[in-house]
C-alpha cells in the first residue's frame, strides 16, 4: 500500500500532535503515513492525500473547480467554553498594560494576523467589522505575522496593540508558556467557528476514507493516545461535513457583500489601515 502523505497548514504549537496523529492512523489502518508542514495550499489540490486545515481555507478552496476535498473529522476541545462542539473561538489580545479594554478601543490602533485564509485570525475579524459597520480603516496599521505566535509575541512585546488569536492555540501558549499571562488581557472574544478539519482528496479510495474517519473518531479511547491528546487539550475527534463550516462560509459571504476596497490595501489589510508584511 502506497504512503498517505498528510500536510499540516495550522499552528506549529500543534505539530507534535498532528505528527502523532498521523502515525497512530497509519499503524490503525496499517499503512505508511508522513507528515509534512504545507507551505502552499495549492498541495492540497495536487500533492497531498490529506490535510490539517483552516476552516476558511477550506471553504475558499473546495470553491476552485479542480478541489476534490472532503472534510473528515475535526477535534471536540477540552473546556465547558466550548460545549462538546466542535467549535472555537477568537480572543481578542492586547498587552495587559495598555489601555484598551473593548474591541471599540482599538479604533486607529495598530492590529496583526497570523495569515488572510485564517478564520481565527482574519476572516472572523473581518465579519465583526461588517456586522458593526466599520469598514472605512479602523485600524491605523495592519501587519501580516505568518503565525500566531508570532502576533502573541508582538503584543505581548508592546510592539503592536492588538491582535485576534485562535482560543486553542492561546491556551496552549498559557500553559507551554505561563509568563505570558503577565503581559496580555483578553478583551472581546469572537465566534464561534466551526474549528479546523482534517480533510482527505477524493482521490483516495472511499473505502479507505471511510476507515481514516472511524479510526480518527475512535482515538481518543486508544491508551496510547491519551496523553497527548490531554496535552493538546482535545477530547476526541468528531465527524464533519462540507455543511458542517455554513457559518465560516457566511461569515466570508456577508463580509465580502462590503465594497471590496474597504477592505483590502495591497492585498493585506483588513479595512484599508496601512499595511505591513512581516512573515520574512
Amino acid at each position: 500500500m502506497r504512503t498517505i502523505r498528510f500536510a499540516t497548514f495550522l499552528a506549529p504549537i500543534l505539530l507534535p500532535t498532528y505528527r502523532f496523529i498521523t502515525h497512530l492512523l497509519g499503524q490503525k489502518l496499517a499503512c505508511p503515513t508522513e507528515l509534512l508542514v504545507g507551505t502552499s495550499y495549492e498541495q492540497m489540490l495536487q500533492s497531498v492525500d490529506a490535510g490539517f486545515v483552516c476552516g476558511l481555507a477550506y471553504v475558499k478552496l473546495v470553491r476552485q473547480p479542480q478541489a476534490a476535498l472532503e472534510p473528515l473529522v475535526a477535534p471536540i476541545l477540552r473546556g465547558d467554553r466550548y460545549g462538546g462542539k466542535a467549535v472555537y473561538f477568537s480572543d481578542v489580545i492586547v498587552h495587559r498594560d495598555s489601555p484598551y479594554y473593548s474591541f471599540g478601543d482599538l479604533r486607529g490602533r495598530s492590529w496583526c494576523y497570523n495569515e488572510r485564509l485564517s478564520q481565527s485570525g482574519y476572516g472572523v475579524t473581518k465579519y465583526h467589522l461588517a456586522m458593526i459597520g466599520e469598514t472605512m480603516g479602523f485600524f491605523g496599521e495592519v501587519i501580516e505575522a505568518g503565525y500566531h505566535h508570532r502576533s502573541i509575541r508582538l503584543v505581548s512585546s508592546g510592539k503592536v496593540d492588538a491582535a485576534t488569536i485562535d482560543s486553542h492555540v492561546l491556551a496552549l501558549a498559557f500553559r507551554h508558556h505561563s509568563d505570558l499571562a503577565a503581559y496580555l488581557r483578553i478583551i472581546e472574544t469572537l465566534g464561534p467557528s466551526t474549528i479546523q478539519p482534517i480533510v482527505v482528496s477524493r482521490r483516495l479510495p472511499r473505502s479507505l476514507r471511510r476507515e481514516m474517519r472511524a479510526a480518527l473518531i475512535e482515538m481518543h479511547a486508544d491508551s496510547t493516545a491519551r496523553d497527548e491528546f490531554d496535552r493538546a487539550l482535545i477530547q476526541r475527534f468528531t465527524s464533519v461535513n462540507d455543511d458542517s463550516y455554513a457559518d465560516i462560509r457566511a461569515m466570508q459571504n456577508a463580509a465580502d457583500a462590503m465594497d471590496r476596497s474597504t477592505w483590502v490595501q495591497n492585498g493585506l489589510a483588513v479595512n484599508g489601515g496601512e499595511a505591513r508584511d512581516i512573515r520574512r
